[in-house]
């Protein structure tokens, strides 16, 4: 069983927890901050997302078992960047966070498209992408670096 539970809900331990799992090297290196988070710079965003409607960020549980990170930024009433990012200690989870992500976008924010910006060496998660039917709409450079901005629209889905 699936369970979702947002960033302004979370207690200390999953705070703290997810902090470590952001400050991972393997995943602040597909991160466009790739600095270490403080604590104290963490707690504030999450406190931060309370009233800001245009973010929202989730522990993702199956199981009892916390497998990872999906967030929402620059939501409107059509579409919203999507975030996601797997516990680095577990292998084996995207396909399920990708889905719950597209299932929440779709059937609970009724966005009709999410995007992502993805860097071009991150295969994996292109991959991933694709396999839930994300287009490649765009190339282009951020920090010197190349970036595939990617889509899917519900009808696509």
């Amino acid at each position: 069983m699936i369970k979702l539970t947002n960033f302004i809900n979370l207690n200390t331990n999953q705070k703290e927890m997810i902090l470590e799992w952001r400050n991972n090297p393997l995943i602040r290196s597909v991160m466009y901050n790739k600095e270490q988070i403080k604590l104290e710079d963490h707690l504030n965003f999450i406190d931060s997302l309370e009233h800001n409607d245009t973010k929202q960020y989730f522990l993702v549980e199956k199981d009892n078992l916390s497998i990872g990170v999906i967030d929402f930024v620059n939501i409107n009433n059509l579409d919203a960047e999507l975030g996601i990012y797997t516990n680095p200690n577990l292998k084996g989870y995207g396909k399920i966070l990708l889905k719950t992500l597209c299932k929440y976008a779709f059937n609970t924010l009724h966005l009709n498209k999410i995007y992502a910006e993805v860097y071009i060496d991150n295969v994996k998660a292109i991959q991933l992408y694709k396999e839930f039917h994300f287009k490649t709409i765009e190339e282009k450079i951020k920090d010197k670096n190349k970036i595939y901005c990617m889509e899917l629209k519900y009808e696509d889905w």
